[in-house]
Formats: structure tokens, C-alpha cells, sequence
């Protein structure tokens, strides 16, 4: 697991050079947000241990989403930290529990990307707005239905799953990226995501952390380019790299 520093509060936890997961300092301990892929729960309890890092328990576990590239080892760090309060928004919940129907008023696309049944339980259900340790929720539809991300109000730092992806270019979720074309492959709605990605920029994050790729400093225009984008292929556009 490779561990990078971003900025006072932000580890990035890297597996297989493009797929992350993060903690986020706070005072009492490490949020977790994500857990990677299946078998990596003891590589990121032994990375937030490592010398250099603050000497801090994991004290939240949280996720993006349900895909098995977030969820997948959930269970593993839940039975490794049973201290650790895990916090879900209720969709995720109700698809690691294996409920993936959509709701009537969204759109009835097909959902793309593994999906996965995990046993542990959220001891607190996220809603949009709501606060996790230094964290704010925010709703991110269009990669999956149940997608959050999470802003962190102390210095801008936006970790946005995979609303936007950054390895092989910065690119909202649906728009490919052929040297790394799966999350565009795994997202359930373009129009959903794009929508979302408006909304996310409109935060002006000072910072952009995603599943997938390296973290963007200053990311506003990298991510308006991206929009530009998916905008052009919602409307048919050509688009350009």
C-alpha cells in the first residue's frame, strides 16, 4: 500500500498505483473514507500505523459507494477496528445488503460496476449535510445511485469517489479515459453524473481526491474541463481529449 501526504489532514492509500482510499486526521483519529479492493484491510490498518504518520487510531470508517473497489474490504477492517463507528449513507447500506432497485424517480438505467454484499452493519446512516468529524456529506449521484462524497470544511479538501477520476486524465464519471476506462465503464447515468459534477465544482475545492488517480491541487480547472466534456457528450458533441 502506497501511502502519500496531501496537505495537514489527508493520507492518500494507493493499491495497485490507481486504486485509493484515504484517512483524514482529526483530533481524536483517523476517518477512513473507502476501503479498497478485497485483501487490503490489514495493508491499511498497517499503513495508518507507519512511522511518519500521526500516531492515531481509525476511529470512522465510511465509503463512497457500494462497488467492490470501495466496499470490498469493509468487513475485513470493521472486524480488524471493532472500535471503529462505521457510517454509511442508507443507500449504501441497502445495496451491500444486497437491495440494488432504484427508486421511481430515478432514472431507470442499467447499473453497471460490482456491486457487493458486505455483513457489517453502519452503526450511523449519512445523509447529505450531515457531519462526519470535520467531513460534510454532499449527495454525488451517476457513477452509482448511492454515491456521497465528503468536503472537509477546514481547508477545501473535496474526496469525491468516483464523481470525477483523475488517472489518465481528469474526466467525469461516464466520459472514458482509455488508458483507464473503468470507472466510465461501472457508471450507472452520464446526465446524473453530470449534474453532479456541477455541483461539486461549485464547492471550489482547494483539493481533489478520488478513487481512482493521483490528487489534483487547485483542481478547479481540470475540473471544469472535465465538465466541458461530458457536457459535449451528453449533447452529442465531438469531444476532445
Amino acid at each position: 500500500m502506497n501511502v502519500t501526504k496531501h496537505g495537514e489532514n489527508l493520507w492518500q492509500l494507493t493499491r495497485l498505483a490507481a486504486f485509493n482510499c484515504y484517512l483524514v486526521r482529526e483530533e481524536d483519529g483517523f476517518t477512513l473514507i473507502d476501503t479498497n479492493m478485497g485483501g487490503s484491510g490489514k495493508g491499511i490498518v498497517q499503513a495508518a500505523q507507519m512511522p511518519g504518520l500521526p500516531s492515531l487510531p481509525i476511529c470512522r470508517i465510511s465509503l463512497t459507494h457500494a462497488h467492490a473497489d470501495h466496499a470490498g474490504s469493509l468487513d475485513e477492517v470493521a472486524a480488524l477496528l471493532p472500535d471503529a463507528e462505521v457510517a454509511c449513507s442508507g443507500r449504501t447500506t441497502a445495496f451491500l445488503q444486497g437491495n440494488l432497485n432504484l427508486r421511481a424517480d430515478e432514472p431507470q438505467a442499467k447499473l453497471r460496476g460490482g456491486f457487493v454484499r458486505r455483513n457489517t452493519p453502519a452503526a450511523r446512516l449519512l445523509r447529505p449535510g450531515d457531519r462526519l468529524g470535520s467531513l460534510r456529506v454532499v449527495a454525488a449521484p451517476g457513477h452509482t445511485p448511492d454515491q456521497i462524497a465528503f468536503y472537509d470544511e477546514r481547508d477545501g479538501t473535496l474526496l469525491a469517489g468516483d464523481a470525477f477520476q483523475t488517472q489518465a486524465g481528469t474526466a467525469v464519471a461516464g466520459v472514458l479515459r482509455w488508458l483507464f476506462p473503468f470507472p466510465a465503464l461501472a457508471t450507472w447515468h452520464l446526465e446524473t453524473a453530470l449534474t453532479t459534477a456541477v455541483a461539486l465544482h461549485a464547492l471550489n475545492p482547494t483539493r481533489l481526491a478520488v478513487g481512482h488517480g493521483p490528487v489534483v491541487e487547485k483542481p478547479a480547472a481540470h475540473m471544469a474541463a472535465a465538465i466541458r466534456a461530458a457536457e459535449a457528450k451528453v449533447h452529442g458533441q465531438t469531444q476532445t481529449a
